[in-house]
């Protein structure tokens, strides 16, 4: 049986990437994303390349959180069966605290931390049912140290990352794995607009990479492993004066 993979966040940046190092690798896949005419696209391209892929598209905001599961059964029914959801939807709108940007402080909360958990709560719903899965959560480094300008994306990759903590040990020795990953600078319009990108890898290496560490079923990891398994580790002491610089 041809394992699957649903991937949200899939009409741009790394879930796009992924999709087609999924193709490639022979998984059948099943997209999902606000913009479904994109997804359709890249189904088309896909196909191109890949003639026998199996893909299923469908629209999911996941802030329109009470649809999740029912665009879960959509693809469970499409796909046959799904073996990982990567939860990969997320924004970055970049704000400071106390400028009169609360608003989109909110929305990178609810689409990064509370979509995302609304994702892996259908999920894990799906796979306790199925009796097997695998969790895939798309955190940050920057769940790492509070950045400053960053502080609600911070704080949302920071969150989810904890909250799949906390899902691995719910679900120990219940036949689902749960992946943390925290990529780096990975060349998507999440970041292109940003000057300084330290140790920037190209989109199609980050999804080879993570590819990689999802078959793997790793626990979590940086993308790339190195240098960001130090860098990580670095933030996190680094004095107060010097992240203040960061801005």
């Amino acid at each position: 049986m041809t394992d699957s993979i649903l991937i949200t966040g899939a009409s741009s940046g790394i879930g796009k990437a992924l999709a087609f190092e999924m193709a490639g690798r022979g998984y059948a896949l099943g997209l999902a994303a606000r913009r479904e005419d994109e997804l359709k696209q890249i189904q088309e391209q896909i196909l191109a390349r890949h003639p026998s892929a199996k893909i299923a598209v469908r629209h999911l905001d996941v802030t329109d959180y009470g649809t999740i599961p029912e665009v879960l059964s959509y693809f469970s029914h499409a796909m046959k069966h799904i073996d990982i959801v990567m939860v990969n939807a997320g924004i970055g709108l970049g704000e400071k605290v106390g400028h009169g940007k609360f608003d989109q402080a909110r929305k990178t909360i609810e689409t990064n931390m509370i979509g995302a958990m609304a994702t892996v709560d259908a999920a894990v719903a799906y796979f306790l049912r199925q009796g097997k899965g695998h969790v895939v959560g798309v955190s940050s480094v920057a769940a790492f140290r509070g950045m400053p300008g960053n502080a609600s994306y911070c704080a949302s990759k920071a969150g989810l990352a904890v909250y799949l903590e906390a899902l691995r040990a719910e679900v120990y020795k219940k036949g689902i794995h749960v992946t943390v990953l925290y990529p780096g600078y990975i060349d998507t319009p999440l970041n292109n607009m940003i000057h300084n990108r330290p140790f920037l890898i190209s989109v199609e290496k980050g999804a080879a990479i993570i590819a990689d560490l999802i078959e793997k079923k790793k626990k979590s990891s940086t993308v790339p492993v190195f240098p960001w398994n130090i860098m990580g580790r670095l933030l996190k002491i680094l004095p107060v004066s010097v992240i203040a610089k960061m801005a």
